[in-house]
Protein backbone atom coordinates (compact mmCIF):
# COMPACT_ATOMS: atom_id res chain seq x y z
CA UNK A 1 0.00 0.00 0.00
CA UNK A 2 1.87 3.29 -1.72
CA UNK A 3 0.29 5.35 1.20
CA UNK A 4 1.33 4.16 4.80
CA UNK A 5 0.05 7.20 6.82
CA UNK A 6 -3.63 7.93 6.99
CA UNK A 7 -4.81 10.16 9.96
CA UNK A 8 -7.64 13.31 10.41
CA UNK A 9 -6.23 16.53 10.62
CA UNK A 10 -8.25 19.29 12.25
CA UNK A 11 -8.65 22.32 10.31
CA UNK A 12 -8.67 26.26 11.69
CA UNK A 13 -12.12 25.78 9.32
CA UNK A 14 -13.34 23.35 11.96
CA UNK A 15 -12.66 20.59 9.16
CA UNK A 16 -11.30 17.34 9.90
CA UNK A 17 -9.00 16.98 6.95
CA UNK A 18 -8.65 13.12 6.07
CA UNK A 19 -5.04 12.87 4.99
CA UNK A 20 -3.09 10.51 3.13
CA UNK A 21 1.01 10.40 2.92
CA UNK A 22 3.61 8.05 1.91
CA UNK A 23 6.88 8.60 2.34
CA UNK A 24 10.02 8.87 0.30
CA UNK A 25 12.27 6.11 -0.24
CA UNK A 26 15.76 6.98 0.72
CA UNK A 27 16.49 10.39 1.47
CA UNK A 28 13.72 12.92 0.91
CA UNK A 29 14.41 15.54 -2.45
CA UNK A 30 10.84 17.41 -1.72
CA UNK A 31 7.14 16.91 -0.58
CA UNK A 32 4.19 17.08 -3.51
CA UNK A 33 0.96 18.37 -1.65
CA UNK A 34 -1.96 17.01 -4.25
CA UNK A 35 -5.02 18.47 -4.32
CA UNK A 36 -7.94 16.18 -5.95
CA UNK A 37 -10.85 16.84 -8.42
CA UNK A 38 -14.43 17.40 -7.88
CA UNK A 39 -16.57 14.29 -6.86
CA UNK A 40 -13.47 11.98 -6.33
CA UNK A 41 -10.76 11.82 -3.25
CA UNK A 42 -7.44 11.46 -2.48
CA UNK A 43 -6.81 7.52 -2.54
CA UNK A 44 -7.16 7.80 -5.84
CA UNK A 45 -3.80 9.03 -6.26
CA UNK A 46 -2.37 5.86 -4.68
CA UNK A 47 -0.33 4.64 -7.76
CA UNK A 48 0.80 8.55 -8.31
CA UNK A 49 2.50 8.24 -4.68
CA UNK A 50 4.10 5.11 -5.01
CA UNK A 51 5.57 6.35 -8.54
CA UNK A 52 6.75 9.47 -6.61
CA UNK A 53 8.01 7.96 -3.28
CA UNK A 54 10.18 5.47 -5.25
CA UNK A 55 11.68 8.13 -6.89
CA UNK A 56 12.27 10.26 -3.55
CA UNK A 57 9.26 12.54 -2.99
CA UNK A 58 7.15 12.61 0.05
CA UNK A 59 3.06 12.86 -0.96
CA UNK A 60 0.59 14.09 0.90
CA UNK A 61 -2.87 14.46 -0.47
CA UNK A 62 -6.30 15.31 1.59
CA UNK A 63 -9.84 15.01 0.76
CA UNK A 64 -11.24 18.29 -0.23
CA UNK A 65 -14.29 19.46 2.27
CA UNK A 66 -16.97 17.60 1.02
CA UNK A 67 -15.48 14.73 -0.37
CA UNK A 68 -14.24 11.48 0.96
CA UNK A 69 -14.17 10.69 4.10
CA UNK A 70 -13.28 14.39 5.21
CA UNK A 71 -15.65 15.55 8.02
CA UNK A 72 -16.66 19.17 8.62
CA UNK A 73 -20.75 19.63 10.21
CA UNK A 74 -21.35 22.52 7.25
CA UNK A 75 -19.88 20.11 4.61
CA UNK A 76 -21.65 16.55 3.89
CA UNK A 77 -20.62 15.26 0.76
CA UNK A 78 -21.18 17.41 -2.16
CA UNK A 79 -20.88 20.61 -0.62
CA UNK A 80 -17.62 22.90 0.79
CA UNK A 81 -19.73 24.70 3.34
CA UNK A 82 -22.99 26.83 3.85
CA UNK A 83 -20.92 30.11 3.47
CA UNK A 84 -17.34 31.34 1.99
CA UNK A 85 -16.99 27.27 0.43
CA UNK A 86 -13.90 28.31 -1.43
CA UNK A 87 -12.26 30.32 1.15
CA UNK A 88 -12.50 27.57 3.97
CA UNK A 89 -11.02 24.60 0.67
CA UNK A 90 -7.96 27.32 0.51
CA UNK A 91 -7.45 27.70 4.44
CA UNK A 92 -7.75 23.76 4.21
CA UNK A 93 -4.84 23.59 1.87
CA UNK A 94 -2.83 26.11 3.94
CA UNK A 95 -3.84 23.81 7.19
CA UNK A 96 -2.16 20.98 5.55
CA UNK A 97 1.23 23.01 4.29
CA UNK A 98 2.14 23.76 7.80
CA UNK A 99 1.59 20.49 8.88
CA UNK A 100 4.54 19.82 5.86
CA UNK A 101 6.37 22.74 7.20
CA UNK A 102 6.25 21.36 11.13
CA UNK A 103 7.10 17.68 9.88
CA UNK A 104 9.55 18.55 6.97
CA UNK A 105 10.92 21.66 7.26
CA UNK A 106 14.01 21.66 5.11
CA UNK A 107 12.10 20.08 2.01
CA UNK A 108 10.44 22.28 -0.48
CA UNK A 109 7.13 21.88 -1.72
CA UNK A 110 5.93 21.12 -5.00
CA UNK A 111 2.38 21.78 -5.44
CA UNK A 112 -0.19 19.54 -7.85
CA UNK A 113 -3.62 20.25 -8.39
CA UNK A 114 -5.97 18.39 -10.91
CA UNK A 115 -8.89 19.53 -12.78
CA UNK A 116 -11.29 21.18 -9.33
CA UNK A 117 -7.83 20.54 -7.45
CA UNK A 118 -6.06 22.56 -10.44
CA UNK A 119 -8.35 25.75 -9.55
CA UNK A 120 -7.41 25.08 -5.68
CA UNK A 121 -3.77 24.82 -6.78
CA UNK A 122 -4.08 28.17 -8.68
CA UNK A 123 -6.47 30.11 -5.92
CA UNK A 124 -3.88 28.98 -3.20
CA UNK A 125 -1.03 29.91 -5.16
CA UNK A 126 -2.65 33.60 -5.75
CA UNK A 127 -2.27 34.05 -2.20
CA UNK A 128 0.46 32.11 -0.48
CA UNK A 129 3.16 32.00 -3.26
CA UNK A 130 6.37 32.64 -1.21
CA UNK A 131 5.48 29.25 0.57
CA UNK A 132 5.56 27.18 -2.84
CA UNK A 133 8.74 26.29 -4.14
CA UNK A 134 7.15 24.87 -7.46
CA UNK A 135 3.32 24.55 -9.00
CA UNK A 136 1.62 21.55 -11.28
CA UNK A 137 -1.52 23.07 -12.63
CA UNK A 138 -3.04 19.92 -14.28
CA UNK A 139 -6.33 19.48 -16.61
CA UNK A 140 -7.84 22.70 -15.51
CA UNK A 141 -9.51 25.38 -17.82
CA UNK A 142 -9.29 28.95 -16.24
CA UNK A 143 -10.75 30.51 -19.70
CA UNK A 144 -14.60 30.26 -18.53
CA UNK A 145 -15.00 34.00 -18.96
CA UNK A 146 -18.95 34.33 -20.31
CA UNK A 147 -20.02 30.88 -19.70
CA UNK A 148 -18.64 30.96 -16.15
CA UNK A 149 -21.11 34.57 -15.87
CA UNK A 150 -23.92 32.07 -17.46
CA UNK A 151 -23.18 29.14 -15.17
CA UNK A 152 -23.32 31.32 -12.07
CA UNK A 153 -26.32 32.92 -13.43
CA UNK A 154 -28.01 29.47 -13.67
CA UNK A 155 -27.08 28.43 -10.51
CA UNK A 156 -28.76 31.47 -8.53
CA UNK A 157 -31.54 30.50 -10.23
CA UNK A 158 -31.61 27.19 -9.40
CA UNK A 159 -31.20 28.32 -5.91
CA UNK A 160 -34.02 30.33 -5.73
CA UNK A 161 -36.10 27.72 -7.45
CA UNK A 162 -35.45 24.81 -5.54
CA UNK A 163 -35.60 27.08 -1.98
CA UNK A 164 -32.45 25.21 -0.46
CA UNK A 165 -28.65 23.80 -1.60
CA UNK A 166 -29.65 20.94 -3.30
CA UNK A 167 -27.53 19.42 -5.98
CA UNK A 168 -27.72 21.16 -9.08
CA UNK A 169 -29.87 19.56 -11.41
CA UNK A 170 -28.59 21.82 -14.36
CA UNK A 171 -24.63 21.75 -14.11
CA UNK A 172 -23.96 18.25 -14.44
CA UNK A 173 -26.25 18.08 -17.69
CA UNK A 174 -24.12 21.09 -18.70
CA UNK A 175 -20.52 19.56 -17.90
CA UNK A 176 -20.16 16.04 -16.88
CA UNK A 177 -23.07 14.43 -18.88
CA UNK A 178 -22.01 17.04 -21.86
CA UNK A 179 -18.52 15.59 -21.58
CA UNK A 180 -19.86 11.71 -21.74
CA UNK A 181 -21.57 12.43 -25.08
CA UNK A 182 -19.23 14.60 -26.80
CA UNK A 183 -16.64 11.09 -26.79
CA UNK A 184 -17.10 9.57 -29.89
CA UNK A 185 -18.67 5.88 -29.08
CA UNK A 186 -19.04 5.82 -25.96
CA UNK A 187 -19.33 2.93 -23.51
CA UNK A 188 -20.38 4.84 -20.67
CA UNK A 189 -21.16 8.96 -19.48
CA UNK A 190 -17.53 8.78 -17.68
CA UNK A 191 -15.55 8.09 -20.88
CA UNK A 192 -14.39 11.32 -20.95
CA UNK A 193 -12.40 11.30 -18.05
CA UNK A 194 -10.06 8.46 -19.48
CA UNK A 195 -9.44 5.81 -22.45
CA UNK A 196 -8.74 3.23 -19.88
CA UNK A 197 -12.04 0.65 -19.55
CA UNK A 198 -10.64 -0.28 -16.48
CA UNK A 199 -10.12 2.95 -14.55
CA UNK A 200 -13.44 4.35 -15.58
CA UNK A 201 -15.06 1.28 -13.96
CA UNK A 202 -13.25 1.59 -11.01
CA UNK A 203 -14.40 5.00 -10.72
CA UNK A 204 -18.50 4.18 -11.46
CA UNK A 205 -18.14 1.52 -9.37
CA UNK A 206 -16.61 3.81 -6.64
CA UNK A 207 -19.27 4.92 -4.26
CA UNK A 208 -17.14 8.19 -3.33
CA UNK A 209 -16.82 9.32 -7.23
CA UNK A 210 -19.62 10.82 -9.28
CA UNK A 211 -21.76 12.05 -7.15
CA UNK A 212 -23.76 14.82 -8.03
CA UNK A 213 -22.37 18.50 -6.50
CA UNK A 214 -24.62 21.03 -4.59
CA UNK A 215 -25.50 23.93 -5.56
CA UNK A 216 -23.47 25.79 -3.54
CA UNK A 217 -20.65 23.57 -4.61
CA UNK A 218 -20.94 24.09 -8.19
CA UNK A 219 -20.75 27.75 -7.23
CA UNK A 220 -17.50 28.35 -5.50
CA UNK A 221 -16.13 25.54 -8.10
CA UNK A 222 -17.27 28.58 -10.89
CA UNK A 223 -15.79 31.27 -8.72
CA UNK A 224 -12.33 30.12 -8.27
CA UNK A 225 -12.24 29.20 -12.26
CA UNK A 226 -13.41 32.98 -12.85
CA UNK A 227 -10.96 34.35 -9.98
CA UNK A 228 -7.92 32.49 -11.79
CA UNK A 229 -9.11 34.15 -14.83
CA UNK A 230 -8.38 37.65 -13.96
CA UNK A 231 -4.73 38.57 -14.77
CA UNK A 232 -4.79 40.96 -11.86
CA UNK A 233 -5.31 38.02 -8.83
CA UNK A 234 -1.09 37.27 -10.26
CA UNK A 235 -0.02 40.17 -9.00
CA UNK A 236 1.40 38.73 -6.05
CA UNK A 237 3.02 35.45 -7.64
CA UNK A 238 6.91 35.68 -7.65
CA UNK A 239 7.50 35.41 -11.83
CA UNK A 240 10.19 33.25 -11.84
CA UNK A 241 8.12 30.35 -10.04
CA UNK A 242 8.43 27.01 -11.80
CA UNK A 243 5.21 26.21 -13.51
CA UNK A 244 3.64 23.29 -15.33
CA UNK A 245 0.70 23.36 -17.27
CA UNK A 246 -0.55 20.20 -18.48
CA UNK A 247 -3.73 18.80 -20.29
CA UNK A 248 -5.21 16.50 -22.69
CA UNK A 249 -5.97 17.05 -26.48
CA UNK A 250 -9.18 14.57 -26.18
CA UNK A 251 -10.42 16.62 -22.74
CA UNK A 252 -13.62 18.24 -23.27
CA UNK A 253 -13.46 19.66 -19.75
CA UNK A 254 -10.21 21.95 -21.06
CA UNK A 255 -12.04 22.11 -23.97
CA UNK A 256 -9.86 19.91 -25.61
CA UNK A 257 -6.57 21.16 -24.16
CA UNK A 258 -7.16 25.01 -25.08
CA UNK A 259 -7.57 26.25 -21.87
CA UNK A 260 -4.22 24.81 -21.47
CA UNK A 261 -3.00 26.46 -24.02
CA UNK A 262 -4.85 29.90 -23.15
CA UNK A 263 -3.77 29.96 -19.07
CA UNK A 264 0.34 29.03 -20.56
CA UNK A 265 -0.20 31.94 -22.68
CA UNK A 266 -2.09 34.54 -20.20
CA UNK A 267 1.03 33.37 -17.92
CA UNK A 268 3.78 34.23 -20.63
CA UNK A 269 2.50 37.65 -21.04
CA UNK A 270 2.54 38.29 -17.73
CA UNK A 271 6.04 37.53 -16.79
CA UNK A 272 6.41 34.25 -16.19
CA UNK A 273 10.04 32.92 -16.81
CA UNK A 274 9.70 29.37 -15.88
CA UNK A 275 6.56 28.16 -17.07
CA UNK A 276 6.16 24.51 -19.03
CA UNK A 277 2.99 23.62 -20.82
CA UNK A 278 2.48 20.63 -22.60
CA UNK A 279 -1.01 19.44 -24.20
CA UNK A 280 -0.70 15.13 -24.57
CA UNK A 281 -2.08 13.79 -27.79
CA UNK A 282 -5.09 11.22 -27.83
CA UNK A 283 -5.31 11.89 -23.71
CA UNK A 284 -8.21 12.34 -21.90
CA UNK A 285 -9.30 14.20 -18.70
CA UNK A 286 -7.84 12.09 -16.03
CA UNK A 287 -4.23 11.94 -17.42
CA UNK A 288 -2.70 10.15 -14.25
CA UNK A 289 -5.45 7.36 -15.04
CA UNK A 290 -4.82 7.24 -19.00
CA UNK A 291 -3.46 4.87 -21.15
CA UNK A 292 -0.58 6.83 -21.64
CA UNK A 293 0.18 7.84 -17.77
CA UNK A 294 3.41 6.21 -17.61
CA UNK A 295 4.88 8.60 -20.28
CA UNK A 296 3.14 11.70 -18.45
CA UNK A 297 4.17 10.58 -14.90
CA UNK A 298 7.86 10.14 -16.04
CA UNK A 299 7.94 13.59 -17.25
CA UNK A 300 6.23 14.69 -14.27
CA UNK A 301 9.34 13.49 -12.89
CA UNK A 302 11.67 15.09 -15.16
CA UNK A 303 9.75 18.26 -14.56
CA UNK A 304 10.36 18.04 -10.65
CA UNK A 305 14.14 16.92 -10.80
CA UNK A 306 14.60 19.75 -12.89
CA UNK A 307 13.14 22.61 -10.19
CA UNK A 308 15.23 20.96 -7.73
CA UNK A 309 18.43 21.54 -8.95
Amino acid sequence: MPFNQQRMVRSPTGADLNLLASRAEGKPRAVIQINHGLAEHAARYARFADFLSARGFHVYVHDHRGHGATKAPDAPIGKFADRDGSAKVIADVDAIHDLIAGECPDLPVILFGHSMGASVALNYLLGHSPRIHAAAIWNGNFSQGLLGQVALGILAWERMRLGSDVPSRLLPKLTFQAWGKAVPNHRTLFDWLSRDEAEVAKYIADPLCGWDASISMWRDVVSMALNSGKDAAFAGIRRDLPVAIIGGEKDPASDYGKGITHLANRMRKMGFSNLVSKVYADTRHESLNELNRDIIMDDFAAWADGVLK
